[in-house]
């Protein structure tokens, strides 16, 4: 079952030049950066309220958010993932729904999270996330 929007994933050229924008013009705190290697990137992460703002720089030219910045050069809203109980129930779900998964098993996010994505040509246009803790830690994204 979905809970929530956990956060909006937004594609960045560079973590050192759009951090200083949201924690100056913002006000908000960036609590955690991480890198993670099997999806190419660097992340940082603020809070606004419940959901979570998740920067995303690319440390590969054949990341998926290389590709996204070679179409969007100034950025953007690359992703929304959605909090969920049951992260393979939802994607039954969405596969008996005749979604195109991207994934059709979870792996190993950012934030300690197993994540899998649905195809946008599937979701009219959004790349969807669903995100759940890996056994043993807690809902939601602990920064």
């Amino acid at each position: 079952m979905l809970q929530k929007i956990d956060h909006l994933g937004i594609a960045v050229r560079s973590l050192d030049e759009a951090v200083p924008y949201y924690e100056n013009a913002l006000g908000l705190k960036c609590e955690h950066r991480e890198e993670v290697i099997s999806q190419k990137v660097r992340t940082a992460f603020f809070s606004v309220g419940e959901v979570h703002l998740e920067l995303l720089e690319p440390t590969d030219p054949e990341s998926p958010i290389a590709k996204f910045l070679e179409k969007n050069p100034n950025g953007g809203i690359h992703h929304i993932a959605f909090a969920t109980t049951d992260i393979r129930g939802q994607l039954q779900q969405a596969a008996g729904a005749g979604v195109r998964l991207i994934n059709p098993e979870p792996f190993e996010g950012a934030a300690n999270k197993l994540v899998a994505f649905l195809h946008p040509k599937s979701t009219f246009g959004v790349l969807t996330e669903f995100c759940s803790p890996k056994s043993g830690s807690s809902c939601g994204c602990q920064h």
